[in-house]
């Protein structure tokens, strides 16, 4: 990201590098380059064999060589599509789209209740912090979550959001400069009220009588205080146990050491949260992130879970009971979900508040993601490079052929000068995505709440696509604080 020059205390607007559509050559990538590169060979081929009939019986080879290379469907050219509808196809087949829990069979002690590859995660609970922690072992992660406060961001003064975007700016830069940390993920969600608050506020200091005043004011607790919506912000942090390899040694070993070494990434974490004023709730206990999760599969038993506080708190039996996924969306316990992908940041320069317009959307059951992935600063100098070289050659090429190069192109190379020049003043680098988890009790339901994000997407400046063929995917990495990609 950019940011323009202002004076101290106003706030500075930024702007974020745009996605690298460049390909390996002349902007074709390299499943245009097998593609085309098959095409040609069998046009050629049938050529030297005697043209004619021969290049005409081999046309729907080559013609659909060259289809699939140049045609594009919603922004992608058909070719790209070829493995997503083939996976699609494989898990159809091979009935991966439907769960169903066993209930007479019990799962292995220590394993989430989870469909899909998450069936292999294991939850570890740390001794002394009582945190629950989440271990996937093909990922080679392990994640703890905590949960912050923090106050309406955009109903501060400018100085105050500018104050508090720099203070989580530095909170950003720690985890960059650790070096052992695989992703942070920011997840923002609205939840059904479930009245606790104000039903623990009328026992403290309510008058409990028979008179009419009293009945009805409790009575209207009952009805009204589950209908409001409140907003829960997370952060999920992962270790690179891959990374720390040798610190998870020098601890111990095994997944106690892995937990001794992020206990360490913890505390550096809760210290520099407080000191960017968001002050931490505490790390999340197993039965607190068994809630969360059987809250995000089925949100209808969410507000009973808060409002009882003593069930579902067990992760063995937090996962689904079924769940069926279709090419554009997931049907699960209570609800039907649909995720977008943020695919287009805001291209023009933007003050920090920009995303108002879909986190404080109303009457919209959502779950927003933002997945951050640090960079070691070697490793993005090397990709930083490697850009650099690609960019030079592919302006080398068109030059040659006579190609004019466009100015998404010459923008594209800006990006990456800048991120150099950011890097080379000792920041650190962040790969962003943003998945956005809609939810709704009918399928009609859930198509209106679609449209209404998209439209407050299109109000924040952001481009959103609908995630197809991937929505069991793309819902466990967008509503699910367990810092999974994919």
């Amino acid at each position: 990201m950019a940011e323009e020059t202002k004076p101290a205390g106003e706030l500075v607007p930024v702007k974020f590098s745009r996605l690298t559509r460049r390909g390996i050559l002349l902007g074709l990538s390299v499943s245009q380059l097998i593609a085309l590169g098959v095409g040609g060979a069998v046009l050629i081929g049938a050529f030297y064999a005697g043209a004619g009939m021969r290049m005409a019986y081999t046309a729907p080879i080559w013609g659909a060589a060259a289809a699939v290379t140049w045609i594009r469907i919603a922004g992608r050219p058909l070719v790209e599509w070829v493995p997503v509808a083939a996976w699609w196809l494989w898990r159809t087949t091979g009935a991966q789209l439907l769960y169903r829990r066993r209930i007479v069979t019990p799962r292995p002690a220590g394993t989430l209740a989870l469909p899909g590859d998450m069936a292999r995660l294991r939850e570890y609970t740390d001794p002394e912090t009582g945190a629950g922690m989440i271990h996937d072992p093909s990922g080679n992660t392990l994640s703890a979550v905590i949960q912050v406060s923090h106050p309406a961001f955009v109903l501060l003064d400018p100085a105050e959001q500018n104050r508090r975007v720099t203070s989580w700016g530095r909170v950003l830069a720690t985890v960059c400069r650790s070096g052992r940390v695989a992703t942070l993920q920011v997840l923002e969600r609205t939840l059904p009220d479930s009245g606790q608050g104000l039903a623990e506020w009328w026992a403290a200091h309510g008058t409990h009588d028979d008179t009419w005043p009293s009945k009805t004011y409790q009575e209207l607790i009952n009805r009204a205080g589950p209908a409001g919506e409140r907003h829960a912000t997370t952060l999920t942090l992962s270790l690179d146990m891959k990374a720390a390899a040798r610190q998870i040694r020098t601890a111990g070993g095994g997944i106690k050491g892995a937990a001794n070494v992020l206990r360490q990434e913890m505390g550096t974490l809760s210290s520099a949260l407080r000191s960017a004023d968001l002050p931490p709730s505490g790390w999340l206990s197993p039965g607190q992130l068994a809630v969360m999760l059987r809250s995000a599969y089925d949100p209808a038993i969410g507000p009973t879970l808060e409002r009882q506080g003593q069930i579902g708190q067990d992760l063995a039996t937090a996962g689904p009971v079924a769940v069926t996924e279709s090419w554009r969306r997931l049907r699960t316990d209570s609800g039907w979900h649909a995720v977008l992908w943020v695919s287009e940041w805001p291209r023009s320069m933007v003050y920090p508040g920009f995303l108002s317009p879909v986190l404080l959307s109303t009457g919209v059951q959502r779950s927003f993601s933002l997945i951050c992935t640090p960079l070691r600063t070697e490793l993005a100098a090397r990709d930083i490079r490697k850009k650099k070289v690609e960019y030079v050659s592919d302006a080398a090429q068109r030059r040659r052929i006579g190609q004019i190069e466009d100015a998404s192109q010459t923008a594209e190379y800006q990006d990456v000068l800048r991120q150099e020049a950011d890097l080379t003043a000792g920041h650190g680098v962040l790969r962003y995505t943003g998945l956005i988890a809609l939810t709704a009790d009918t399928e009609d339901a859930l198509d209106q709440a679609v449209t209404t994000i998209e439209q407050a997407a299109i109000q924040a400046s952001c481009e959103t696509r609908l995630l197809v063929g991937q929505q069991a995917q793309a819902f466990t990495a967008a509503a699910l604080p367990l810092a999974r990609t994919f």
